[in-house]
């Protein structure tokens, strides 16, 4: 597995880890992912393939599989830049089931981030997706 592999493995495995990968999921994990240059200077086909093929992987290994090939190919920082992406994607629906909270717990000890640092960016994400719910603010004139 190539280092460009296993980056995406990591979210692939986040957003796959409850054997769920909607429309909305794919649409996001590759709009996260073509933000970062060494997916966007690939072409759409191979960028296709790429996840194909990993999801290929997740099918036949599991996330556990998967995220044990990944993670001995990155580096301390992109093993945490990863986790802060698997925890972004799987915060960014508001809904965390006990499920995606314990890969995430299971992800940070194979990746070895410190429980601290973990834990750190597990908040960061919950917060930055936290809604804003403003209720009757919306539609009242503010003259």
């Amino acid at each position: 597995m190539t280092a460009v592999e296993a980056f995406a493995a990591i979210p692939l495995a986040a957003v796959c880890c409850d054997q769920h990968f909607s429309k909305d999921e794919a649409w996001v994990i590759r709009e996260q992912l073509l933000c970062r240059s060494a997916y966007r200077a690939m072409e759409p086909y191979a960028f296709g393939l790429l996840i194909s093929r990993l999801l290929k992987r997740f099918r036949e290994e599991s996330w556990q599989g998967l995220i044990a090939a990944a993670a001995p190919v990155l580096s301390p920082g992109h093993q945490e830049t990863a986790f802060a992406l698997a925890c972004q994607l799987i915060h960014c629906d508001r809904d965390v089931s006990e499920l995606e909270r314990e890969f995430l717990i299971a992800l940070s000890g194979i990746l070895d981030l410190s429980q601290t640092r973990a834990a750190q960016i597990v908040e960061v994400c919950a917060l930055l997706n936290r809604d804003a719910d403003f209720g009757s603010e919306l539609h009242s004139d503010p003259a």
